[in-house]
């Protein structure tokens, strides 16, 4: 099986930074697009970053110019730098990644989440 391990959420102050990573594992011979969402309870899932494996990444609204996505193919990682955080980005932070299976198809993989809590 193929497991996404997030870390790095925590508790902030609005205005501070946060860098959660997502680690895969597993027997992985490649790794597709991988992305970030979130969601906050009662609202629906929200794409945050994406990047795909040529470096092309897609930004939410809400998070451009704040945020950024980066990969590690090496180390099968992701990342998500986050400055300048809000009270609306508190959520829970999910990981994704699409990985080949072989003649087109995919395995899409969910990491079970990091909370990420922005209060003063």
């Amino acid at each position: 099986q193929v497991h996404l391990v997030e870390s790095g959420g925590g508790l902030v102050q609005p205005g501070e930074s946060l860098r959660l990573s997502c680690t895969a594992s597993g027997t992985i011979f490649s790794i597709s697009d991988m992305g970030w969402y979130r969601q906050v309870p009662g609202k629906q899932l929200e794409l945050v970053a994406s990047l795909t494996s040529g470096g092309s990444a897609i930004y939410g609204d809400s998070v451009k110019g704040r945020f950024t996505i980066s990969r590690d193919d090496a180390k099968n990682s992701l990342y998500l730098q986050m400055n300048s955080l809000k009270p609306e980005d508190t959520a829970v932070y999910y990981c994704h990644a699409d990985i080949p299976s072989g003649f087109g198809g995919y395995l899409e993989v969910w990491g079970q989440g990091t909370l990420v809590t922005v209060s003063s």
